[in-house]
Order: C-alpha cells, then sequence, then structure tokens
C-alpha cells in the first residue's frame, strides 16, 4: 500500500489527530458533528468514522463541501491523490488522507495550507455502509488574525489622537482601546468594511493622559485575541508626574533634598522642553518663508552716506 505524506506528522499534529477521532467517535450522523478550528496556513485534521467501526480498505467514502464540492473521494484503493478527477481545483494537491489506518474505520483527512476560504461546512458520507447512507458533518473555521497597527495621528499638550487599525481579519474582530490598567476607553464607533471575505476595522479614540495604550482585538470565533501598544507623553502630565515624584523626594527625604528644589528642577526640564519645540517650529517656519528680494548695486552705501550727513 502507498505511504501517504499526511503520515510523516509531527507530535503536535499527531495529538490533534487523536483528539479529533476521539470526537468522531461519537458521531450519530445528524447535524454538524464536530466543529474544526484552525489559523490560516496550517493544517486542519477533518474526522470521520463510520458507526459501525469496520475495515473501510475496500469500501467508498466521499468528502465534499457546502454540499457542492468535491474534497476527497476513496473507493477500495482509488482517491483523488493517485490521479482521479473530480476533486474541485480548491483542494488539488492539499488534501490527504491516512491509508495505514483505513482498516481502523479511519476515514479522517487533512487538509494543507488552510485559507480562510476552506472555512465552512463538510460532509463524509459512506454510501455503501449499513446502516444505509451514513454521513458525517465536520464545520471547519480557518482563521486570519493579523495584529493591530497603532498609529498616533495628532497630539496637542493636553490631549492625543490615537487610531488603531486591524486589516484582513476573519471572522470579524471585536476591536477596543484600553489603558495600561485594562479599562476599557470610550472611543468612536469603529469603522468596518469587508472585502473578499475579510475584515477591516479602524477604531480611534482621543486620551488626555500620560500613559501606555492597547489596541486589543478579538475574535471569540477562534478563541484569539491580540494587540499592539503605543505610549503617549503629553507636557502636562510630565509636570503632573514631576511633581508628584518632587512631593515624595520630598517626604522621605526632607532635610537632604528639599520639595523647592525637585520642583524648579521640574519646571526647569519642562520649560527647556518647550524651548527645544519652539525653536524646531521656528526653524521649520524659516525655511519655509520666501527668499528676500536682492538689493540694488550701492543701496546699501548711498543709505550710510545719508546715515553720516545727517
Amino acid at each position: 500500500m502507498k505511504t501517504s505524506p499526511v503520515m510523516k506528522m509531527s507530535p503536535a499534529g499527531l495529538l490533534s489527530l487523536v483528539l479529533c477521532l476521539n470526537l468522531s467517535a461519537g458521531t450519530s450522523g445528524h447535524g454538524p458533528d464536530v466543529l474544526v478550528v484552525v489559523p490560516e496556513g496550517s493544517e486542519a485534521i477533518l474526522p470521520c468514522s463510520p458507526t459501525n467501526k469496520e475495515n473501510i480498505v475496500r469500501k467508498l467514502f466521499i468528502w465534499n463541501k457546502d454540499g457542492q464540492k468535491e474534497v476527497f473521494f476513496y473507493d477500495a484503493g482509488i482517491d483523488s491523490t493517485n490521479g482521479r478527477s473530480g476533486q474541485d481545483e480548491q483542494f488539488r494537491g492539499r488534501v490527504f488522507y491516512f491509508p495505514n489506518q483505513l482498516k481502523n474505520s479511519n476515514a479522517s483527512i487533512v487538509i494543507r495550507h488552510t485559507t480562510t476560504a476552506d472555512s465552512g461546512d463538510y460532509t463524509c458520507s459512506f454510501p455503501r455502509l449499513q446502516p444505509e447512507g451514513q454521513i458525517f458533518t465536520v464545520k471547519l473555521l480557518v482563521g486570519a488574525a493579523p495584529e493591530p497597527t497603532v498609529t498616533n495621528l495628532n497630539e496637542t499638550k493636553d490631549w492625543a489622537l490615537l487610531q488603531c487599525e486591524v486589516r484582513g481579519a476573519f471572522p470579524e474582530p471585536k476591536v477596543q482601546w484600553r489603558n495600561r490598567a485594562g479599562n476599557i476607553l470610550h472611543a468612536e464607533e469603529p469603522k468596518v468594511t469587508e472585502r473578499g471575505g475579510r475584515f477591516y476595522v479602524t477604531l480611534q479614540t482621543t486620551v488626555n493622559r500620560t500613559d501606555h495604550y492597547q489596541c486589543v482585538a478579538t475574535q471569540e470565533e477562534i478563541n484569539h485575541q491580540t494587540h499592539r501598544e503605543i505610549f503617549v507623553h503629553l507636557n502636562d502630565q510630565l509636570i503632573e508626574s514631576c511633581l508628584g515624584v518632587g512631593a515624595s523626594i520630598g517626604f522621605w527625604f526632607s532635610g537632604v533634598v528639599s520639595l523647592a528644589a525637585v520642583q524648579a528642577l521640574c519646571f526647569a526640564a519642562a520649560s527647556i522642553r518647550r524651548r527645544i519645540k519652539k525653536r524646531s517650529r521656528r526653524r521649520e517656519n524659516k525655511n519655509n518663508e520666501p527668499a528676500l528680494p536682492l538689493k540694488e548695486p550701492g543701496t546699501e552705501d548711498r543709505n550710510n552716506i545719508e546715515a553720516g550727513s545727517k
């Protein structure tokens, strides 16, 4: 009997297979028997085993998706991997079975390099087995879970406008802004668009404190959560924080360092920062100013002579 490439699986893959087979052992042949959830790009094991647990080496079983597409066909040693026509193009070269497990009534298949387009309802049927026409259903959900990107769109000394984007996720994620303590922040209504079965979400919020902020994307259907962090440093909060530190130092080290001295250092640091910003803005404005017109030859000398005569 030929050897399927699927048999060369990692220990984690074999463990997944065992778990799937345990689930399929309780199938009744009615309704969605098993839910399989995997991240995009991984392998998905779809479990199937007839109720009588007989040897199916010489039997017929067929896998279909959404009641239309042929995913895999096996009939007494003839299957979709050895030249049989009829398999849908979407699954060609990506679906394998376990030939050494057929004697144990295992008709499971593996779909490699999964994409979100593979999500759907799969049926595994045994047209010639008794009881007649056994059909088992597996629901596959392939999730795409990209990390968010965060941007500080605008900032003053009092507030900052933050934006979070999640691009190409499936299923649709729930996106939230949170502060360092984990509290959910008030934000604008998220903008959600869908393209090619994937969701693109943009969420903005305005913050007015120096803190670490997180954009959190949650996909409950695939039990997945990811986040991205950004640090916002506002001027007023810098002074407030500095004064708080100064008060603590003055309390614990009174007699060595005075509170007034620490506060003076705080205000000096803030003042220096403001002056640096002003100089930067002046340089920018100067660079943007139009060039002054050239003076006529001799104009400067005439002006000097007139000034001397006066």
